[in-house]
């Protein structure tokens, strides 16, 4: 009874629209009241699943991210990646990938890879001939690379929700390879779709061009060998390389651009502090709806009943991609890796799945489902920006969604995509 109490009213909530913090709040709180144990230990597992040193890197990645958008890296990776891929056919459509998978390397994030790529990038596109739904759907898909290649926050939040015994190293490490395979894809998708649509190609600016442009954009990408490098070394923890970034960010946008105003500084601050708190309210909630998943005995259930279902690892890995496709489409990337990690990590680990490779399939999975209405946040940012429905932009998006699925598949049953860089370095 106790679970059905935790996920009906989990379930209802999220049908009449409650934002997902209060969903899982109210549910947790709604089940302990059910089994009369004091709400207090909702409050304190909510503490317990925020008050973690390594957390303290998100907020940082978050704050480095927000200063390198506004002090202008995002216009010179783009004229950078303008120079290298911009003559090719649908030009536009490869600059955009390309410099998603740069700035996914400095904002982790694919919202604010979607927002700050997508600002720049969709106006472009339409205003030269390109179609609307066409620059929405490359900004959206693109975005998610941001979630595989560090500094993925999503990667940090799996690592604790893991237990927080898995190296956070090994874990960016281990997305690299998914990463540019799903930057590779989707550039070819992105030139298929741009041949049956007619897009036009270009002329190859020269080596010369491509060379300055490099040099103008390198200070930022600099940042990108600071965060993995370090991190990667040993040289300092995730926590302390996302500070060096903050520091770093502020010393480029302000020294070297010189296109940080103190209003874009102290808006980046406000907007790094709210999306902080967004995001500790819903891992803290997510933390107590896990806890309770936990004392209900929900792991040891979920991997007796996939076991009956079947012992084969190759039907077990497509079972939990469906499942976890589909929870994409309505739940968050946070609180879904918080919530089925638990779950589902004990499960792939009786198969005999490595937890580095397993934490790729998971952040993967869900940042397709970053994709999918109704709970498509990278996709409605995307929409938003370029003024095109959700239903115009789900109509054409499936040569990029299938080029995802593609990759998703390469990368689960073939663990080498995850676990062969990471090997180099032990």
């Amino acid at each position: 009874m106790e679970l059905a109490i935790l996920f009906g009213t989990f379930t209802v909530l999220i049908l009449i629209g409650m934002p997902i913090a209060f969903c899982l709040g109210v549910a947790s709180l709604a089940t302990v009241f059910y089994m009369d144990v004091p709400p207090v230990v909702i409050f304190q597992q909510m503490n317990s699943g925020m008050n973690a040193f390594a957390m303290m890197a998100i907020p940082f990645f978050i704050y480095s991210g927000d200063l390198m958008i506004r002090g202008g890296i995002a216009e010179r990776l783009i004229a950078f990646a303008a120079s290298l891929v911009g003559h090719l056919r649908g030009g536009l459509g490869q600059v955009n990938v390309l410099t998603s998978t740069m700035f996914g390397g400095i904002s982790g994030s694919a919202v604010a890879d979607a927002s700050a790529v997508g600002g720049l990038m969709i106006p472009q596109m339409v205003k030269r001939g390109y179609d609307a739904d066409y620059a929405v759907n490359v900004t959206a898909n693109a975005a998610i690379i941001a979630l595989l290649i560090p500094p993925s926050h999503n990667m940090i939040i799996y690592s604790l929700a893991a237990g927080g015994n898995l190296s956070i190293a090994d874990l960016f490490t281990a997305g690299i390879v998914p990463g540019l395979m799903l930057a590779g894809g989707l550039m070819v998708a992105a030139y298929v779709v741009a041949r049956q649509r007619g897009y036009p190609t270009g002329v190859f600016p020269g080596w010369m061009l491509v060379g300055r442009t490099l040099v103008i954009a390198a200070p930022g990408l600099i940042l990108i060998a600071i965060i993995f490098g370090g991190v990667r070394s040993g040289v300092f923890t995730a926590t302390e390389s996302s500070c060096v970034a903050v520091v770093y960010a502020l010393t480029i946008t302000v020294l070297v651009y010189r296109q940080l105003s103190w209003t874009d500084f102290v808006e980046a601050t406000l907007g790094a502090v709210r999306t902080t708190a967004m995001v500790l309210l819903v891992i803290g909630t997510a933390a107590a709806f896990g806890w309770l998943m936990a004392f209900l005995q929900v792991p040891a259930q979920t991997v007796a009943f996939m076991k009956s279902i079947t012992n084969d690892p190759v039907m077990m890995l497509l079972l939990i991609n469906v499942i976890l496709l589909f929870l994409g489409t309505f739940m968050d990337m946070a609180p879904m890796i918080i919530i089925l990690t638990p779950i589902l990590l004990p499960v792939v680990k009786a198969f005999g799945v490595d937890p580095i490779h397993f934490g790729v399939i998971l952040i993967l999975n869900a940042g397709i489902g970053l994709n999918t209405p109704p709970v498509g946040s990278v996709q409605f940012v995307a929409c938003a920006i370029g003024k095109v429905s959700i239903g115009d932009s789900m109509r054409t998006i499936w040569p990029f969604y299938g080029a995802s699925v593609v990759v998703l598949l390469l990368v689960t049953y073939v663990p080498a995509f995850s676990l062969w860089l990471p090997s180099l370095f032990r």
